[in-house]
């Protein structure tokens, strides 16, 4: 694994996920509070991005069939999805993110 920088502080807010491509993997940063949070930007249900989902506070609900998960764990609180949304590590360093994939 190893830490890549994909966008600026700048570029995220809590109503705007930032979505991003690495290799193969399709991921989002989210920001809650003043915290970022990388999740898979796929929803395990069925193919939608959950950066184009409804965010309210530390939740995200899937644009698609409205499954839930919590944005700091990428746990699913709520079906149809059965699947929990894998997170990365996520550091910050001068207005820059980084993420370790």
């Amino acid at each position: 694994m190893a830490w890549q920088r994909v966008t600026t502080c700048d570029k995220v807010s809590p109503s705007t996920p930032f979505a991003f491509t690495i290799g193969e993997r399709n991921l989002a940063i989210f920001q809650v509070d003043q915290s970022y949070y990388a999740l898979d930007n796929i929803c395990p249900h069925a193919f939608a991005l959950m950066s184009d989902g409804f965010v309210e506070g530390e939740e995200v609900e899937c644009p698609l069939h409205g499954a839930i998960f919590h944005i700091p764990t990428g746990r699913c609180l709520a079906p149809p999805a059965d699947a929990d949304l894998k997170s990365y590590p996520v550091r910050v360093e001068d207005e820059h993110i980084f993420v370790e994939v």
